[in-house]
This record gives C-alpha cells, structure tokens and sequence, in this order.
C-alpha cells in the first residue's frame, strides 16, 4: 500500500581533499556533507472516481517550465520498468532529464521486484536549496528563505558545484521508494536499508551519467561526511539496460549484494570526517563553474601516459589528504579554544594545494586556476581563515575554505569588493564572488515534514 504523502532530502557535498585519486580504489577521499538539501516531495495523482491513470508528473517548480510527465510499464521476460517521457504533456524546454528518467525507472523497477505490488500514479516535485545555484543580487533578500525561484530555465541555471545530480537521484530514489514501499519491505533508516539505497542510488547515477564513477557524491548523499574509498566498477558490470530480459531480477541482486563473487567493496568511515568546534567549512560561489568531465579525462590520460611520475604524486597527494583527515580529527577531539591558530593544519592544507597545482601543471588542467589561487590567497590573508582549497576536481567551481566562527564577518567584508585581478587572454572571469550560506553537515539522506513543501508542492 504505496503512502499518501512522504518527503526526503539529501546534502550536497564537497570532496574537500582526494580530488582524482578518489577515482582509484588505492586511494580515498575526505567528503563532507552540506546543509545545502536537495528535497523530493512525492503524493499520489488525484483522480476523479472511476478514473485510472498510468501516469508520474515531476515538476521542478523553481525553474522556468520544468515539468516532465512520464508514463510507464512493466516490460516482458522481467526487464522491469519502463518509463516513457510524455513529451506532448511535458512543458519543460530540456527535451529529457536523465537523472530523473533513470532514477525513476530504476526505482519502480527495484519496487516492482521487492514487492510485487502495482505502481499507482503520483505527483513528484523536487525543490533545491537556494545556494545549490548561482542567483542575482535581485534574490539576496530572499535567500534568506530556504526555497526560492531562480526564474530562469534549469538549463540557464549556473551550478554552484555541491554534487547536485548525486544529490537528486538519491533523494528521488528513496522518495519513490518510501512512497511505493512499506518500511517492513524496505527501512530505509536502518543500516541494511541505507546500504540497499547507496547501491540503487549508485547504479542508477552512473546509468544515467553514462559511466561508473567513483561515487563519493552518492556515498555522501546517502551518509553524510565521510572518508571513501570507492567501490570496484565491476559491481556494475552485469546490470544491463531496462527492459532488456532479467534486468529486473539483476537489479534486485546488484542492490541487495547477493553475489558473493562480486560484491560491493567500498569503505564509509564516518569517524574520519570531523571538523573541531570554532571552525565551520564554508564555500564560495565563483559564478562560473566547470566541465568536470573534460578535466577527469586529461588528467587521466596524463596520469596514463606518465604512470611514473603520477603515481608518485599521487602517493604523496595521498599522504596529505590523510595528514589533513588526521589533523581535523585531532582537533576535534580535543579542546579547541578560539585562539587556537591551527598552524599545523594550515601547513597540510598549503603543502596540498602545492601538490595540486603541481598536478595541474604537469597534466596542462586547470585544477587550480590562476584566479582561484589568487582569490584563495586573497581570503587566506583574512585573520582566522585557515586555509582553503578549490575542491573536487578542481576548476571553477565554489571554493572550500575553513574558517574560524568569529573571522567570517570580516571575510564576507573582503568578498563585497572582491574583483578579479588581470587573466590572460581566452581565460574564464569568475563572476561576483559571494560567500555561500551553507556549512558541513554530517547527516546523510533524511525524511522531512511534508508540510515544509506546501507552497511548491501541487
């Protein structure tokens, strides 16, 4: 019996150190969780009496005609649910969403297998915290409110970089989950039922992405902070496309580990990933923004080419990341009053971003472009800024930066005048530079009050 009414959310990340080598199962990455939500609200489609639809409207009401109506069936030989965009009904000028069209048949498809029971109509909306995007000075007075309308296309939209798409197909996934499921079929907050949820919203995400990815953006959505090492993409191997013969009963053992010859191997330390008392992890917005993809593949291919040179950097890379794990964590634990100057933490954090423009140089990728380290520079001279690093991958997305409770005044007043300094010719200008209104959360996925969503939700 699907339920009338569920709401969920999960954070947006920022791999804070472990950027590329986190795509190797030799290495980790130090990720943390943000208080920047991506929430899925789901309620079943009224109808009028005697009526059946077949039908699962997804609407993105923060953005410009962002509508997409599916409708869905189950295919022969057990090749689960497919799901079929309605596109004389969707309003949306994206002709697909592919992050939304795959978490969805990937669900119905889990929730058929599970359950056997039958798929009913329903009213989908998803809505996104307001520092998930880039917004005008026209929007600084209502960012303060948690949800606001960007009034632009979700095409138009400039990304701010927190994992946006790992976010929304985890969210999605346990929406439609929790919706179509009860909590004896599937729990979804107990340690078995998160698992389940980690290796559906992971297949699922790199179904859609086109390519298995190393997955710390889904291991932080479901988790929250953590150090991970990835999973070995062989896990995947034996899914198969929806609707081809036994996807579903595939599906169902990839999700629920059943093989015992190819099991899921990732490792979720949670303890790792700490940040003292006085310190807040903060990120700001460039408005501009990077093609993360055309990055990873360069400095693979380098990597590739110079296996050497790369492997060693890598290792030393490696030893960094954890020294700054260990230092955070460390600190932590103990007693850390506000005069503390984290002078060995901000040693780590220099001695890694050395390493990583290094690796930009060697690879010619702009990791840490000249107007990120000038920028960073420029907020590590604020007293109380400890150190910051462009995360990730690197590029053009917000910068991450620890910084002390009582120094974030006087950075936010360095930001206000903050302009670009002389780039040459061809390079990207970051855009206004703002200090994002989000900091580290340790929760994964959780459920919400579906009255929180009233105002977007139809």
């Amino acid at each position: 019996m699907s339920r009338s009414e569920v709401a969920v959310s999960a954070p947006g990340k920022v791999l804070l150190a472990g950027g590329y080598l986190v795509l190797d199962r030799g290495h980790t990455g130090l990720v943390f969780g943000l208080d920047a939500r991506i929430h899925v609200h789901v309620q079943k489609l009224p109808t009028s009496p005697g009526l059946v639809l077949s039908e699962i409207i997804v609407r993105s009401p923060q953005f410009k005609d962002a509508e997409w109506r599916y409708g869905y069936r189950e295919t022969e030989e057990e090749g689960g649910i497919q799901v079929t965009q309605l596109k004389g009904h969707s309003t949306s000028a994206q002709s697909q969403n592919k992050f939304v069209e795959t978490a969805l048949a990937y669900a119905l498809t889990y929730v058929t297998a599970v359950s056997g029971v039958k798929i009913g109509s329903t009213s989908i909306t998803i809505v996104a915290d307001t520092d998930y995007y880039s917004h005008s000075d026209a929007d600084d007075g209502a960012s303060a409110a948690r949800f606001i309308d960007f009034h632009v296309p979700i095409t138009e939209a400039h990304k701010t970089g927190l994992g946006s798409s790992a976010a929304l197909v985890t969210s999605f996934t346990a929406a439609v989950l929790t919706h179509y499921l009860d909590i004896e079929q599937l729990d979804l907050y107990s340690e078995s039922g998160r698992r389940q949820l980690h290796n559906l919203a992971q297949a699922a995400h790199c179904a859609a992405q086109g390519k298995v990815g190393s997955g710390f953006d889904v291991a932080a959505a479901v988790y929250g902070s953590c150090v991970y090492r990835r999973f070995s993409p062989s896990v995947l191997d034996r899914v198969g496309e929806v609707g081809s013969p036994r996807f579903s009963s595939r599906l169902k053992s990839v999700v629920d580990d059943l093989d015992p010859a190819n099991q899921w191997d990732m490792q979720i330390d949670k303890s790792a990933a700490r940040i003292p008392q006085g310190l807040r992890l903060l990120m700001c917005d460039v408005d501009c923004g990077s093609e993360t993809v055309g990055l990873v593949k360069k400095v693979l291919a380098w990597r590739e080419e110079n296996p050497e040179e790369a492997n060693l950097l890598w290792a030393t890379l490696q030893k960094g990341n954890e020294e700054l794990a260990k230092e955070l964590k460390r600190l932590a634990q103990g007693s850390t009053p506000l005069t503390q100057e984290y002078s060995d933490l901000r040693e780590t954090v220099l001695t890694i971003r050395s390493l990583i423009r290094e690796m930009s140089a060697k690879a010619q990728v702009p990791i840490e472009p000249k107007v990120q380290t000038d920028l960073l520079d420029a907020c590590c001279k604020v007293s109380g800024v400890v150190g910051g690093v462009v995360p990730g991958a690197g590029g053009f997305d917000a910068i991450a930066l620890l910084v002390k409770d009582d120094a974030v005044p006087n950075l936010q007043e360095l930001l206000k005048t903050y302009t670009t300094g002389t780039v040459s010719e061809g390079s990207p200008v970051i855009g206004k530079v703002r200090l994002l209104g989000v900091k580290q959360d340790f929760e994964g996925l959780k459920s919400e009050e579906a009255k929180l969503y009233a105002e977007w939700a139809r």
